[in-house]
């Protein structure tokens, strides 16, 4: 998979949201985030779980003070799999360091035959 710069500016309003508010909670999750014709819908807001470390201070996201930036692998990742939910939820993205590693998804475009055939080994 090639990886194609995408910079935050060449985001919708909705999509730069979603990365903002993944760098401010930094740790923690995000729950039940409406997708409508594949753009993150906040109203109404999703759940904001934050992972609170009280044996060390946290460290924001460099980026939090920036304009624009390319964001990270991961980030263009959520994002072109966005573009491949019309209407659905995401019920969860970890957050970790402000960067989102891992999402679950519920959809009703996922049909049984693709989730059984990417569940098989090659």
């Amino acid at each position: 998979m090639t990886a194609i710069a995408l910079r935050l500016s060449q985001l919708s309003t909705g999509r730069q949201v979603l990365v903002r508010l993944c760098q401010t909670i930094n740790h923690g999750v995000i729950e039940d985030l409406e997708v409508r014709k594949s753009e993150p819908v906040f109203n109404p807001f999703p759940v904001i779980l934050k992972d609170v470390k009280l044996d060390a201070d946290e460290q924001p996201r460099p980026e939090v003070s920036l304009s624009d930036f390319l964001v990270s692998v991961e980030v263009a990742r959520l994002m072109s799999l966005l573009d491949g939910i019309d209407s659905g939820c995401i019920r969860r993205i970890d957050v970790r360091a402000g960067i989102p590693p891992r999402m679950l998804v519920e959809s009703q475009e996922f049909g049984r035959g693709e989730l059984f055939q990417a569940g098989r080994r090659k």
